[in-house]
């Protein structure tokens, strides 16, 4: 007997299941279910790790089997150490030429800079072309701080520059630097900004490792954002049912707070115009966890499902970096923060956000309009 079509199986399948009655029950399922589940999977994730790092660990005893399987192994475990993204931003010559062209006007001819993130050692070598007496350039990646000592030495600037494979904020001053740093310069900065750091670690720094009045590049920067419209773009880390199944319990994993988005490749909207959301003066800041409220007037009706969000970065000398959505050479995605729940909005409604930035974290949340309007929030 020939059997029917597939398509024809689907429609006579889905035909025997409708949404209520024929349905097996579920179970009820809690969030301590949910998060039992997810604390369990996470121990059986990091003991496969351990695993793989002891079995890498082993191809360096003595009578591990042939060299070229070693050197595999090593070389996997380096290149699963280094993030991609270092590709992306080497390649991103707007970002490159602004730092270039920031150093050679901040840097006292003489300079004791310290770099911190040393990647490849790229700012700390543009450091030296700038005029900077010596460096100290700290990665606490011993495979990229590797990778940097190499680079360095090919270009024949070991004498200047010295790698420190250690955290910034584990440097002693007169330990890994010889004294303080005259200019402190860093890249440490995420497609929202602070997600890699930068301000608890700029903050260390000029109380720290900074001479009293010396340079901070970058000097300040400032966070825009507008209210953004795009199931699109929700859905990168949203779900509700696949194929007529219920598969919310998957949010549970959704990313906390912001996460890379570029803009232009996915269809949305704008609702608001852009607006400031914060500054930082990395000179004289807090550089501390913190919210501020930001109101934001819809300009056209929509669902917010959240804010888009980019910087602006003054690195000093009247250079600055941007990754709005209309730059499209910066490597820098925008950052999307999405909202609890999607909410629609009529043209000229005033929308009030909470928005702060925790950990390393952004997140945005909205207040009922009423009441902040009437001060009760």
């Amino acid at each position: 007997m020939n059997s029917p079509p597939v398509d024809r199986l689907a429609e006579e399948d889905l035909g025997k299941r409708p949404d209520n009655a024929e349905r097996a029950p579920g179970r009820p399922v809690s969030e301590q279910d949910v998060n039992e589940a997810l604390a369990t999977a996470a121990i059986r994730v990091a003991l496969d790790q351990a695993g793989e790092s002891v079995a890498t660990a082993r191809t360096l005893l003595p009578g591990a089997r042939a060299r070229a399987e070693v050197t595999d192994a090593l070389l996997g475990a380096a290149i699963r150490s280094v993030p991609r993204w270092h590709f992306a931003m080497l390649n991103d010559l707007e970002r490159n030429d602004a730092f270039a062209v920031a150093l050679e006007r901040v840097v006292p001819r003489g300079a004791h800079v310290l770099d911190i993130g040393s990647g490849t050692g790229l700012l700390a070598m543009m450091a030296v072309k700038a005029g900077a007496g010596a460096v100290t350039t700290c990665e606490v990646n011993p495979v990229l701080a590797a990778v940097a000592e190499q680079i360095i030495a090919a270009h024949g600037l070991s004498d200047r520059i010295a790698v420190v494979p250690k955290l910034s904020t584990d440097l002693v001053v007169g330990v890994d630097l010889p004294r303080r740093a005259d200019v402190v310069v860093s890249e440490i900065v995420d497609c929202g900004l602070v997600g890699e750091g930068v301000l608890p670690t700029v903050r260390h720094a000029r109380e720290h490792l900074l001479e009293p009045g010396g340079v901070l590049l970058p000097e300040s920067a400032v966070l825009y954002g507008a209210l953004l419209d795009s199931q699109a773009v929700d859905g990168l880390n949203r779900v509700q049912s696949a194929a007529g199944l219920d598969v919310r319990l998957l949010n549970a994993l959704a990313t906390r707070g912001h996460f890379p988005v570029r803009l232009p490749t996915w269809p949305h909207r704008l609702l608001s115009a852009s607006t400031e959301i914060a500054g930082f003066d990395f000179a004289t800041g807090a550089l501390t966890d913190e919210e501020v409220v930001v109101d934001f007037e819809v300009t056209e009706s929509g669902t917010a499902h959240g804010l888009a969000v980019w910087f602006e970065l003054r690195l000093g000398g009247g250079i600055a970096l941007r990754n709005a959505p209309d730059n499209l050479a910066s490597h820098w995605m925008q950052a999307f923060v999405p909202f609890a729940e999607p909410v629609g909005h009529a043209a000229g409604a005033r929308l009030r956000i909470v928005f702060s930035w925790t950990g390393g974290r952004l997140s945005a949340r909205q207040l009922d309009f009423v009441r902040a309007a009437e001060g009760i929030s």
